[in-house]
C-alpha cells in the first residue's frame, strides 16, 4: 500500500516521491529469464546462441580475462558458431569516455547482441553502451528517467559478484570524470533479456570485495524496506533478501568456495535488486555516489560505511520497518519493543562490518568537500528518493564528521 507521509518536512520533496510512487506500481517492470546455479553461464550461453544471433560482443573487465572467468563463456559460445569479440576496458565507475569507446567498438564489430560478464561496472557500462549504440547518442544524454528512446540490440548480464543488483534493475550508473560526478540513466530499456546467477564465477572473489558487494546488496534490500513507497511485492523481496545475507554473507566471506552461501547471496542480490528497482534507495546512496565521483571509494565499500550511520539517523521514523527487517533475520531474543530491536539489528551491521574489516570511516574524505558532497547529495535524494526522515544541511555535515579519519 502506497503511503503519503504529509508532514511538515520537505513536502514538496514527499509529494513528487508519492506521485513518483504511484506511477512506479503500475508500470510493468520488466523481469529478465534467469538461470541459476553452477555453471548456468554457460546454459545462458547456450540458449543466446538457440536465439540465432552470430556476433556477440562480451563486455567485462581485463581481470576477469586475466584470471580466466570468461574463457569457458567465450568457448561456449564460439562453440556454438558465433562469432564473439571482447571488449575488456571496463573500468570502475564507468566514464563517458570509456562507454563512447565502447560504442565505437560495438559499431566496428557489428555486434547483434552484448553479454556483460563482471560486477556493476561491467554490467552498468554494458547497459549504457547498447543504450547510446541504438540512439546514436552520448551517455549524457541519457542521464535522468525515461530517455533512452530505442530499444538496443540483445542484451544479457552474468553477475560475477553478489552485490550491485546491476543484472535486474532499471539502472545504469555512469560517470562524468571531469567533474567528479556519478549519475544515472533509468529506463526499462536497460534491464537485460537474461540472466545467470552462476556462484562458480564467484568462488575466486577476494573476501574484502565478498564482504564489500554484500554489503551493497544489504543496504539495497534495507533501504528498499524503509522506503516510504515500499509495497507487498518490495516488502517479500526484501526481507527475503535480508534474511539470507544475514545469514550468508559471513560464510562466503569466510569460505569463498561454499557453493551454497555462493548461490544465496547470488539470489539475494537479485531479489534486493528487484525491490530497490521498484521502491528506490535513500540517502547511503546519495551520499556513496559522491564519495565515489570525488574520491573513487568503491561503491559497496562506501554503501557498507554509511548504511550504519544513515540508519541511526533514520530510526525514529522507521523503527518499526527496521524491528521488522531484525525478526526476519534472526535477531530478536525474547521480548523487544520495536526501538530496542531497530537498535539490535544496527549494531549487528555494525558488528558484520566489524568481522569483515569494513572501516566507520572514509579514509579519503575532507572537510573542505563537505559542501559539494551535501549539496549533491541533498539534491540527488530529495524528490527522487522515498526517504522515510528528511536531513537538513546540517544533519548531513554532522553525518560526514563521523566519517572524518580519526
Amino acid at each position: 500500500m502506497i503511503k503519503l507521509p504529509f508532514l511538515p518536512s520537505n513536502p514538496v520533496s514527499r509529494l513528487r516521491v508519492a506521485g513518483l510512487g504511484l506511477g512506479l506500481k503500475v508500470l510493468p517492470f520488466p523481469v529478465p529469464v534467469s538461470f541459476v546455479g553452477v555453471d548456468s553461464s554457460l546454459t545462458l550461453c547456450r540458449e543466446i546462441a538457440a536465439t540465432g544471433i552470430k556476433k556477440l560482443t562480451l563486455v567485462t573487465d581485463g581481470p576477469l580475462v586475466k584470471l580466466g572467468v570468461v574463457a569457458p563463456l567465450i568457448e561456449t559460445l564460439r562453440a556454438a558458431g558465433l562469432k564473439v569479440d571482447v571488449f575488456d576496458k571496463i573500468e570502475p565507475d564507468p566514464g563517458y569516455e570509456m562507454i563512447e569507446d565502447g560504442v565505437a567498438r560495438l559499431r566496428s564489430f557489428g555486434a547483434e547482441a552484448v553479454l556483460a560478464v563482471g560486477g556493476g561496472s561491467s554490467i552498468d557500462g554494458a547497459k549504457s553502451m547498447v543504450a547510446c549504440y541504438a540512439n546514436d547518442c552520448s551517455p549524457s544524454d541519457l542521464i535522468g528517467l525515461f530517455k533512452v528512446r530505442k530499444s538496443g540490440i540483445p542484451f544479457y548480464a552474468v553477475p560475477t559478484t553478489a552485490g550491485t543488483g546491476s543484472e535486474v534493475t532499471i539502472a545504469a550508473v555512469v560517470t562524468d570524470k571531469a567533474a567528479g560526478q556519478k549519475h544515472a540513466v533509468i529506463d526499462f530499456k536497460l534491464v537485460p533479456k537474461m540472466v545467470a546467477l552462476d556462484p562458480a564465477l564467484m568462488v575466486g572473489l577476494p573476501p574484502h570485495i565478498t564482504a564489500a558487494t554484500g554489503m551493497d546488496a544489504l543496504t539495497h534490500a534495507v533501504e528498499a524496506y524503509i522506503s516510504t513507497i515500499a509495497n507487498a511485492e518490495t516488502d517479500r523481496m526484501a526481507l527475503a533478501a535480508t534474511a539470507s545475507i544475514v545469514r550468508y554473507l559471513p560464510t562466503a566471506f569466510k569460505d569463498g568456495k561454499n557453493m551454497e552461501a555462493r548461490e544465496r547471496m547470488a539470489l539475494a542480490s537479485f531479489n534486493a535488486g528487484l525491490a530497490f528497482t521498484r521502491s528506490g534507495v535513500g540517502y547511503v546512496h546519495a551520499i556513496a555516489h559522491q564519495l565515489g565521483g570525488l574520491y573513487h571509494v568503491p561503491h559497496g565499500l562506501a554503501n557498507a560505511i554509511l548504511l550504519p550511520y544513515v540508519l541511526d539517523f533514520s530510526l525514529e521514523d522507521c523503527a518499526h520497518r527496521l524491528a521488522e527487517l531484525a525478526r526476519c533475520a534472526g535477531l530478536e531474543k525474547g521480548s523487544m519493543d520495536d526501538h530496542a530491536l531497530a537498535e539490535k539489528f544496527i549494531a549487528h551491521i555494525r558488528l558484520m562490518n566489524k568481522r569483515m574489516g569494513i572501516p566507520t570511516t572514509i579514509e579519503k574524505l575532507r572537510r573542505e568537500d563537505f559542501d559539494t558532497i551535501v549539496s549533491r547529495a541533498l539534491a540527488e535524494a530529495h524528490g527522487t528518493y522515498a526517504i522515510p526522515r528528511y536531513m537538513t544541511r546540517e544533519d548531513a555535515f554532522a553525518l560526514l564528521d563521523s566519517l572524518l579519519p580519526h
